[in-house]
């Protein structure tokens, strides 16, 4: 992509009503605009990284056998009052009528539209277990929406729903959710730690907060060291596997690990001083395991092995891929802008020509941006006409993992400076060199 025709809306000076780095990061990057209070419009930088987060999401979901569908933003407030939530959830729930005067309501979450689905075409054990899940937007009517996607109103969200005949079937599928989940964030360049949490107004008894630490986290969490270098499993880690998924969810969990709400203070004290970590956190996802919370109200049941009517047993689980945007960048910037880890980065490469008009960079330029992007990787060649300081400036800012620089000096000596942003390592290559670096 040319820079000259791509839409990148960069800002110099940082907006006032941006409280932490990600929000001012995103609003200077041109990517989101707010639209109303908690709403952004996702402009084309912040879109691309959506959508890597959104893919590496999807698949991992579908690596552990969950399978994709889409349900719509509006919802029955009928549904709702079936499970007994529609009082209950509170002034969060945007609740609305249409033109026949029917009470409907912005979907803030969809354990009640996906447990109407599931009773009206699984009628037997044999269609068990099965998991759903989809990529939604979401809308919840916060009552002090704040820093920028990180605590929006409106916000993307992958919710997955599980169906298992008993207890034991539904804890494995909260298990694979569980490892997916690990392996989802340690693709972005994240370590997120799982901490047992609260379960608020979805319910149930058994549910885990994944962590990242940070400096500007939202709240104060607490772990043991070890959760530091846990290896992540692998991408053929047997799903299938009860004795595997049961054993990895025992390794991650068997140590002290908890948000504030759920902090033990002596049993965190009675770790050795070295192994304790406290710091300030934030949640990346949140699974449940709740039985037959809605399942039994909702009527959702199948003819088990002895012929008998059984209520499902259910759990769902949570991803916000738009305050993973957010997140990631609370993790992973300096003070000259962002940092993108390479699978989520909205460009591989930022190429600059330091002197558009020139004959010889604006070849080396065009060889350069035509060979890589046949290539496949994706490049966005800043072609304008403008100070190379301005140039620096941008990609510094936009934080793509990857900067080559064209200059007459360098061209002149058949160099091209390569910079690494996340290290600042710089290295001088020929043409053919900078080719052979990312397309070998």
């Amino acid at each position: 992509m040319r820079l000259s025709r791509f839409f990148l809306p960069t800002l110099r000076e940082t907006p006032k009503e941006a409280e932490i780095v990600s929000h001012r990061l995103m609003l200077r990057a041109g990517m989101v605009r707010q639209e109303s209070a908690g709403i952004y419009a996702w402009l084309p930088l912040g879109l691309r990284v959506l959508r890597k987060i959104e893919q590496i999401v999807r698949e991992e979901q579908n690596r552990a056998g969950a399978i994709e569908l889409l349900m719509p933003v509006i919802q029955s407030a009928d549904l709702w009052r079936e499970s007994g939530r529609y009082e209950a959830y509170g002034k969060e729930m945007l609740r609305i009528e249409d033109r026949h005067e029917r009470e409907m309501l912005f979907g803030p979450t969809n354990e009640e539209m996906i447990t109407e689905i599931f009773r009206a075409y699984v009628r037997s054990y044999k269609d068990l277990p099965l998991n759903l899940y989809h990529i939604q937007w979401k809308f919840r009517d916060e009552v002090r929406p704040r820093f920028g996607v990180m605590r929006s109103r409106e916000f993307l969200m992958k919710d997955a729903y599980s169906f298992d005949l008993d207890a034991a079937g539904a804890r494995h599928s909260y298990n694979q959710m569980f490892v997916a989940y690990l392996r989802t964030f340690a693709r972005m360049g994240l370590k997120a730690i799982p901490m047992r949490a609260d379960t608020g107004p979805i319910g149930g008894d058994l549910s885990h907060e994944f962590i990242i630490l940070a400096s500007t986290g939202e709240s104060e969490v607490f772990c043991h060291s070890d959760y530091l270098n846990i290896e992540t499993p692998p991408a053929d880690v047997a799903f299938d596997d009860r004795g595997v998924m049961q054993g990895l969810f025992d390794q991650w969990t068997q140590r002290y690990a908890a948000t504030s709400e759920m902090h033990d203070a002596s049993a965190f004290e009675a770790l050795p001083e070295a192994q304790r970590v406290s710091a300030r956190g934030i949640e990346v996802g949140h699974i449940f395991y709740f039985g037959t919370k809605y399942s039994l109200p909702m009527r959702a049941v199948v003819n088990g092995p002895d012929g008998k009517e059984t209520p499902v047993q259910m759990g769902s689980y949570g991803i916000g891929p738009s305050r993973l945007v957010a997140a990631l960048i609370e993790a992973n910037h300096d003070d000259a802008g962002i940092i993108w880890p390479e699978s989520v980065a909205p460009f591989h490469i930022g190429l600059a020509n330091l002197k558009v008009g020139d004959a010889a960079t604006d070849a080396a330029c065009a060889d350069l941006y035509a060979k890589l992007t046949k290539a496949g990787i994706d490049v966005l060649y800043d072609d304008r006409d403008d100070r190379p300081g301005a140039k620096f400036a941008t990609l510094d800012l936009i934080g793509l993992p990857h900067q080559v620089i064209v200059g007459p000096k360098g061209l002149a000596d058949g160099k091209i400076e390569v910079k690494n942003r996340r290290t600042g390592a710089k290295e001088n290559l020929s043409l053919d060199e900078v080719i052979n670096r990312f397309t070998a």
